[in-house]
């Protein structure tokens, strides 16, 4: 079944064109970059925005992968906080945030010849809530894996089947995604949520969130629920390590790692 929906997906990328790819180094965009790269070759580059919504571990795992897969990647520096409706972290952030990204890669793939641009949305992106995917549609963003039907799971699957190391990577998103709605977004909270997710991850929690509240002083943290007991009997080394980061109450949410669920509140 995955290998015909790649099979359409390399054919609707042919009859396309040169496109330009909105890159975040995860597995979507991953895949799409590399099979964009099989079918057209030169005919396709790769543009990174760096701002202080991505982690560093996020940029550097992306150059990794553009670069064992010969991928042209273009990193620009774009920074979110100089616009105020998305420093105001209002509940369609992510529509403004997504407009200012979408609008800086076309200006600059336009200077490089690209009309089309590509991103890694998927059919299971169009069933949860993605304001984001209103700035798309008025920026007219292709989708490859939605014209192909291709889903999250299909994904990870083709990319496992085709042996590419990022198949397994775990889900990603933006940081202001750890701060609620309606609380003021700012570098010293980003930073603050970034740091304590190393440490969740040096501490073997792939998969996990750090959500902040209270301004940032209280963290609410996020595990796989298989990993939650390992949680609790490293509760002490996790509450030493991140209260070195500022932070004065760690919390352990009981219903575990999911997606979004700072749109529960």
């Amino acid at each position: 079944m995955t290998a015909n929906k790649l099979r359409e997906l390399e054919e609707i990328i042919k009859d396309t064109g040169p496109m330009a790819i909105l890159f975040s180094g995860g597995v979507d965009s991953s895949l799409l970059a590399v099979v964009a790269r099989k079918v057209q070759g030169k005919n396709c580059i790769c543009i990174l925005l760096d701002s202080p919504l991505i982690p560093r571990s996020a940029v550097y795992s992306a150059r990794k992968i553009a670069d064992e897969n010969s991928l042209e990647l273009h990193v620009l520096n774009f920074n979110p906080l100089e616009y105020q409706d998305i420093l105001n972290n209002s509940k369609d952030r992510c529509y403004h945030c997504k407009k200012k990204i979408i609008q800086t890669a076309k200006e600059y793939a336009s200077t490089l010849g690209f009309t089309i641009i590509a991103d890694g949305t998927n059919v299971s992106d169009t069933h949860t809530l993605r304001p984001g995917l209103a700035a798309c549609r008025e920026e007219g963003i292709f989708h490859p894996f939605v014209s192909a039907g291709i889903s999250k799971a299909d994904i990870r699957q083709i990319a496992r089947q085709e042996k590419y190391d990022f198949w397994d990577l775990p889900s990603s998103a933006c940081l202001a995604s750890r701060i609620p709605y309606g609380e003021m977004l700012d570098a010293g909270k980003l930073g603050k949520a970034e740091q304590g997710e190393d440490i969740l991850h040096r501490m073997g929690f792939l998969q996990c969130r750090m959500r902040l509240h209270e301004g940032g002083t209280l963290a609410r943290i996020e595990v796989h629920p298989e990993q939650i007991p390992m949680a609790v009997l490293k509760m002490d080394d996790l509450i030493s390590h991140l209260k070195a980061t500022g932070i004065t109450h760690v919390c352990l949410d009981l219903e575990g790692y999911r997606s979004g669920s700072m749109d529960e509140i």
